[in-house]
């Protein structure tokens, strides 16, 4: 308002001094040309000042108003600057000068390209951000079983004021992290799978179908993506553990049936053929559940076609049963019989009768019995060497017996077809028979050490073998005294005969009926002399072996006695009678 106080002239001459001065002038002349009241004129003149200060004010205003606006605009982008900064993580921004200086314009042109600088950066951060939170959310919901998850932007939040390095590194190590337990239960799901088949295939069992069924995603024909959830991988889990239970379940009726098999084909005594068929059943014995996984080794058919087999079996079991129980029974009487020892007894009929009813156990029976073979086995090996030795002393006996008679027969050194044969096979028979005696001791010293040992009798055909060579011993040493005694008589009584030689031969009887042919000299005890028959027979018979004896030495002494003529004088017949009748093993 000074300016309204200022006088007219002086008002003339500063309105003169700006750019209105000459509409001013021009204004002046109009009015002295009029005539315009002065006060008009000062009226006017004022009003127009009034108008002028308004236009300035106005102006000002604008000013001001641009200079605020530039002033905020400088503050915003120093502010949205300082903001990129912090949500970046940045002390500074490149090329920016540190010191403010210039115009308010000039400050935003010189800000200007770092904030475009840091728009572009925060732009980039925040795609970076949206891609890794992107992925984040789709492991996350793979991971949680939600394969209906759609990648779009606007489901994505980033906070735009923490977009530093330190955050974006931390959404990457949870992606990272993601990703390894993504990966780890991708394996997870593949090793289930590869249990499930390889357990399948062993059991027998349709693998596809049992993974289809845990979730389809799982079978690779359908080509979605795997469903890598905590439930599924329990469902995977569950199923394994339940393929385990059977194949351990399996397994162990096929060992059960395994050892029925083995069991009743060593009861029956089955051939190679019929265990060769379930071969494959009997090698699962020796496995262990983690070690069974061949396809197809334990399927339900394996099992069915085992369990029928064994049902057979059974019922074949009492029949055959009864059949090696005979045939093992027969063995053990074989094995008894070479050995001369008493053959257990075993009551056939009761035993018949308790397999028909089932009230005795198969394999007890014939266990029992392959126990007795292995008793008696055993003890046939330990008799073994005396048995060897007793059938020598046998042979001897025979080869004694036989050359007794040949050497009782008158016609041994006669020419005949066979004689020097016969001659021969004395020679030897006299060199056996003289190693009776040796023969015999030995058999007494090793049967002695044996009963000794197994604490009890050596019996020889249900015959103590000691008293039976004792017995052979002193029949034998009988036998000697006798035949001394015989000789003794024979030089006392029988006189030397005279006779020509010519005639030597022929003053034998030729009805002689002690006349032994050469066949009954070739056969051997068969053939032998009624006294030696019974002496043959004592030994054949061992029991009788003392009566035998007694009876022997009184029918050789009566005889002997009602032969020799004490009282009469002795003719040439009764002299080759005698001579015939007492003959013993002497030289011609």
């Amino acid at each position: 308002m000074g300016s309204l106080q200022t006088p007219i002239g002086m008002r003339s001459s500063s309105l003169l001094d700006t750019s209105c001065g000459y509409f001013l002038r021009e204004l002046q002349m109009i009015w002295d040309e009029v005539g315009e009241d002065k006060f008009e004129r000062e009226k006017v003149l004022l009003d127009i000042e009034q108008e002028c200060v308004e236009a300035y004010r106005r102006k000002v205003d604008q000013a001001n108003v641009s200079r605020s606006r530039l002033h905020q605009e400088l503050a915003e982008s120093e502010a949205e600057l300082t903001h990129f900064l912090l949500c970046l993580g940045k002390r500074s921004v490149p090329g920016r000068p540190e010191k403010k200086g210039g115009t308010l314009r000039e400050q935003l042109d010189s800000i200007a390209p770092a904030l475009r600088e840091m728009r572009l950066r925060k732009d980039e951060r925040v795609k970076q951000f949206r891609t890794v939170k992107g992925e984040i959310q789709k492991i996350s919901a793979e991971i949680a079983g939600r394969l209906t998850y759609e990648d779009s932007s606007r489901q994505i939040t980033i906070d735009d004021n923490d977009l530093s390095d330190k955050k974006l590194e931390e959404y990457q190590n949870e992606l990272h992290r993601l990703n390894d337990e993504k990966n780890e239960r991708l394996q997870k799901v593949e090793i289930y799978i590869c249990a499930i088949r390889d357990l399948s295939a062993t059991v027998g069992t349709e693998a596809s179908m049992i993974i289809t069924k845990i979730h389809p995603s799982l079978n690779d024909l359908y080509g979605i993506s795997k469903n890598i959830s905590d439930d599924i991988l329990k469902k995977l889990n569950g199923t394994v553990v339940s393929l385990e239970e059977e194949k351990h379940k399996r397994l162990e009726k096929l060992h059960h049936l395994g050892r029925a098999l083995s069991n009743l084909w060593n009861l029956m005594d089955a051939s190679y053929e019929d265990r060769q068929k379930f071969s494959h059943i009997i090698d699962l014995l020796s496995f262990a559940p983690s070690d069974v996984c061949a396809p197809g080794s334990i399927t339900l058919d394996i099992i069915q076609q085992a369990e029928a087999e064994v049902q057979r079996l059974d019922q074949l079991k009492a029949s055959r049963t009864k059949e090696l129980f005979f045939k093992k029974q027969k063995e053990l009487e074989d094995t008894c019989k070479i050995s001369h020892m008493e053959t257990p007894s075993t009551e056939m009929g009761n035993i018949t009768n308790l397999v028909d009813s089932g009230e005795i156990d198969h394999v007890d029976l014939l266990t029992a019995m392959d126990e007795k073979i292995a008793i008696a086995k055993e003890e046939a090996a330990s008799r073994k060497g005396i048995i060897e030795k007793v059938d020598r002393w046998m042979l001897a006996r025979d080869e004694e017996r036989w050359l007794e008679d040949y050497d009782q027969d008158e016609n041994r050194y006669s020419v005949s077809r066979n004689a020097h044969r016969n001659l021969r096979r004395a020679e030897r028979a006299r060199i056996t028979v003289s190693k009776i005696t040796g023969l015999v001791e030995s058999i007494l010293v090793k049967t002695k050490s044996w009963e000794t040992e197994r604490q009890k009798v050596f019996l020889y055909d249900e015959v103590p073998l000691v008293a039976m060579l004792q017995e052979y011993n002193k029949l034998r040493q009988e036998k000697e005294v006798e035949k001394q005694r015989l000789r003794e008589m024979k030089k006392m009584i029988i006189p030397k005969p005279v006779a020509e030689p010519d005639n030597f031969y022929m003053a034998r009887p030729a009805t002689s009926n002690r006349r032994i042919s050469n066949r009954s000299i070739n056969g051997g005890y068969g053939s032998a002399s009624p006294i030696n028959r019974k002496y043959s027979g004592g030994f054949n018979n061992a029991s009788n072996y003392t009566a035998l004896g007694t009876s022997m030495r009184r029918e050789n002494i009566k005889s002997q006695a009602s032969k020799i003529p004490f009282l009469r004088p002795l003719n040439r017949d009764d002299t080759t009678s005698v001579v015939s009748l007492f003959s013993g093993p002497m030289s011609p």
